[in-house]
């Protein structure tokens, strides 16, 4: 390392101590006069997040608060019912699971529960999953499952390794009760411990939004308990809520670390000296990086096997909160940033090679964990797995400055529960500020909901198919005829097909692409 380079890495590193949490943009490759020329956009950001923690509508197309900061740290919650039911629910949450722990809440066979399933999708179910993978051991009070998509197979193989079906706790986690993911792993559930001779009802929690169809399923059957889901906390970044924070408590986490390191990064991220506030930094990167239109990838690169999962995380929250076609003044900007990754040093044998050799349309985030955590022994002189793993990670970011790509590097101590509160708030807040910048809603998703609603009306062709089906072969443009879906022959075609491969309907011949085989009612 060159002594500019060096004086530039101790200039630009933003350093919290009391998060154990460093941030080294040295390696990005902006002038002197670009932080000068940013100072209005900073600014704004700064006055967008004040009024947004302060209880101002920061989500204008569903006029709602958004509130996700006030969860780990209520103190500054709008208004003092907002503060009590966080509190209140953080509180119920541990007074659960310590009841779950100690056998003073029973499984119907008057035994401990052993095993717990979680049931949902999108962040209802990455943030459980990224905080179990990062935060369990062999020693965690239950045993976690996830149930987070409708595919028949995957539910089934789900359910099927779960060995102690008797003493099952089962979570399912949806704000309106109707998701139709989480709905079918539910029924899906359902089903299968009936089909063991067990209720479902009897071993069921709810974390819902009040007087939703899931609440008031659950308060109809009795379920053992219901937490709730507030309209002011989006599903990505909930996890700080009962939707994150049970799951955890569960399995023995410690939640309260969890909130603190969150509350006690987010005193660094609202600093308004840019110097030593990571997100805003970050957010100024992002922007940077990308020219502020989303023109560049970002590579997260966490060189610990425990944040295999952040990746996946981070795509929902960065790009479900980015991908954006309209900014705040209803112009067409179709804003957003591309997020993908693995693990160090896995991604040495994977797509390094292209990021130093190939095209040039990324840049990365390195996570340097210091800690080993774990024992480790020497596998050659004085050099341990540890050591390779450090090494893999320094060699890779000198090899991308010498074929001049840019990086970031966020370092941290150790990972704990305390880090991982901290990760979260890191990048929640980086999130919000970039926001700010490109002008966008950051708090909506309208493209999923069109997703959702395309997938209703498919739903609805399917139906008015397999209404129109008869005993009498027809083909699929026969059938599109009569359905008056000519129109969407492709899709009649498509979805007669997939009937046909799960034997739900009659078909000439098993070749799918056979555009002139004829179809009839089972």
């Amino acid at each position: 390392m060159s002594v500019e380079l060096f004086n530039r890495y101790r200039k630009y590193l933003c350093v919290c101590e009391d998060i154990d949490l460093s941030l080294d943009i040295s390696r990005m490759k902006f002038d002197d006069n670009f932080f000068a020329s940013m100072s209005a956009q900073f600014s704004r950001a700064f006055d967008e997040m004040a009024k947004l923690e302060a209880g101002a509508i920061a989500n204008p197309d569903e006029n709602r608060r958004v509130g996700h900061y006030w969860l780990r740290n209520p103190s500054i919650a709008p208004d003092a019912e907002i503060r009590r039911e966080i509190e209140e629910v953080r509180e119920n949450v541990k007074k659960f699971a310590k009841r779950v722990h100690t056998g003073d809440l029973r499984a119907p066979n008057g035994e401990k529960y052993t095993d717990l399933l979680v049931i949902g999708i999108g962040g209802s179910a990455l943030g459980p999953q990224w905080i179990a993978s990062a935060l369990s051991t062999p020693n965690d009070a239950m045993r976690v499952h996830f149930l987070d998509n409708t595919d028949p197979e995957g539910i089934e193989q789900t359910l099927t390794a779960i060995q102690h079906l008797e003493t099952l706790l089962v979570v399912v986690i949806s704000k309106s009760g109707s998701t139709p993911e989480t709905r079918n792993g539910m029924l899906s559930t359902d089903a299968f411990l009936r089909s063991h001779g067990l209720d479902l009802a009897q071993r069921a929690v709810a974390i819902t939004g009040k007087g939703s169809k899931l609440d008031v399923m659950a308060t109809q059957e009795n379920w053992v308990a219901r937490f709730p889901m507030w309209d002011w906390v989006g599903g990505r970044t909930s996890e700080l809520s009962a939707v994150g924070l049970l799951p955890a408590a569960l399995q023995g986490i410690d939640i309260d670390a969890l909130c603190q390191g969150a509350a006690l990064c987010d005193a660094h991220t609202n600093a308004r000296d840019i110097a030593k506030n990571p997100a805003m930094l970050m957010a100024a990167m992002w922007f940077y990086a990308t020219d502020g239109k989303g023109s560049r990838d970002l590579v997260m690169l966490p060189y610990k096997d425990k944040l295999l999962l952040f990746s996946r995380y981070l795509q929902q929250l960065i790009m479900e909160s980015l991908g954006k076609a309209l900014d705040l003044d209803g112009n067409r900007v179709n804003q957003g940033l591309t997020v993908y990754g693995n693990k160090g040093s896995t991604d040495q044998h994977a797509y390094v090679q292209q990021l130093r050799d190939g095209i040039d349309n990324f840049f990365v985030t390195f996570i340097d964990v210091l800690e080993y955590g774990a024992p480790a022994i020497e596998v050659d002189d004085r050099v341990t797995p540890g050591d390779y793993l450090h090494g893999f990670l320094l060699g890779t970011r000198q090899a991308l400055a010498e074929s001049a790509r840019e990086s970031m590097t966020i370092t941290v101590r150790r990972i704990d529960a305390r880090t991982i509160g901290a990760l979260i708030a890191l990048f929640e807040r980086t999130v919000g500020y970039y926001a700010s910048f490109i002008h966008i809603n950051a708090y909506h998703q309208p493209g999923v909901e069109a997703g959702k609603k395309a997938a209703s009306k498919i739903l609805a062709i399917q139906t008015r198919i397999l209404d129109a089906l008869s005993t009498t072969p027809a083909t699929a443009h026969q059938i599109a005829t009569t359905t008056d879906l000519l129109d969407d022959e492709e899709t009649v075609t498509r979805i007669l097909t997939y009937l046909a491969a799960n034997a739900r309907i009659n078909a000439s011949s098993n070749n799918p692409y056979d555009f002139d085989r004829t179809f009839s009612r089972i």
